[in-house]
């Protein structure tokens, strides 16, 4: 049964990819606006790129950005990759329900729900907050990402791989970083990407665990919002639109990589 397209439905998806994308591309547009007015085009110019570079306060928030979202990616692919090994590997064990919900409650969970709950969780445990709080915090967030997309490589995965290798006498251990760990790698970067692009991008979680010295670029932004608009919080928005959309890609292309791979090795 052959199903075209109606005008209807055409006229909805215009509407719909209008109303979600149009924002971002206007200030994107408007990043590069000559005028210090940003609701009035006063030409070309790249000038604003030029003053953020050289904004103290937007470089060190991008900064500390950069820091908690290549440490959180990493304990949360780290964490993330052995949850989805031993859903994956072990069966039914005592708890697996349990662990399964505490997995993946930050994929369903408000950020706001999660953000507070750590933020007491904090508190109770006197943990004062700052830079580390917020880097356990988006691990917290972003390691059910990294689970997912692990987990759905290795149920497609191919056991005979490993039991030929254990039969020609390789220890479980060497038989995993020999066999497993490079046929599941590119949905390992593949979630590493996710979980970078997840902490660049949050602002809830952060803003309630953050403290002195640890302001991110997402709560810089937001605070210099409140007080005005300035082109220089459109280019560094679209500096940082620019980053999330790569880390997106990219990780869908490596996810999309791996399982017609898996496919062709099992035909």
């Amino acid at each position: 049964m052959n199903r075209r397209l109606s005008l209807f439905n055409v006229t909805s998806l215009v509407i719909g990819f209008a109303f979600l994308y149009l924002p971002i591309l206007l200030l994107v547009i408007y990043s590069f606006n000559a005028s210090r007015l940003v609701t009035v085009w006063g030409g070309f110019s790249t000038q604003w790129y030029g003053a953020l570079f050289r904004n103290q306060a937007l470089m060190e928030a991008a900064w500390v950005t950069l820091r908690i979202a290549l440490l959180s990616a990493t304990f949360a692919t780290i964490l993330g990759t052995l949850a989805a090994l031993a859903l994956t590997r072990y069966g039914r064990f005592p708890g697996r329900t349990l662990f399964t919900g505490m997995v993946y409650a930050p994929m369903v969970m408000p950020e706001v729900i999660t953000g507070l709950s750590l933020l007491l969780f904090f508190v109770a445990i006197d943990l004062d907050r700052g830079f580390w709080t917020i880097t356990l915090a988006h691990t917290t967030l972003t390691m059910c990402f990294v689970t997912v997309v692990v987990q759905s490589r290795l149920m497609t995965f191919d056991r005979s791989l490993e039991e030929a290798a254990m039969d020609l006498g390789a220890p479980p251990m060497r038989t995993f970083f020999t066999v497993t760990l490079p046929l599941i790698a590119p949905s390992i970067v593949a979630g590493f990407l996710l979980a970078f692009t997840l902490s660049m991008d949050d602002l809830v979680i952060a803003s309630f665990n953050a403290g002195p010295g640890a302001t991110t670029l997402p709560i810089k932004i937001y605070s210099q919002v409140r007080l005005g608009l300035s082109p220089e919080v459109n280019a560094a928005s679209a500096i940082l639109i620019g980053i999330v959309t790569l880390g997106v890609i990219s990780a869908t292309l490596i996810s999309k990589r791996s399982v017609l791979r898996s496919r062709r090795n099992a035909h």
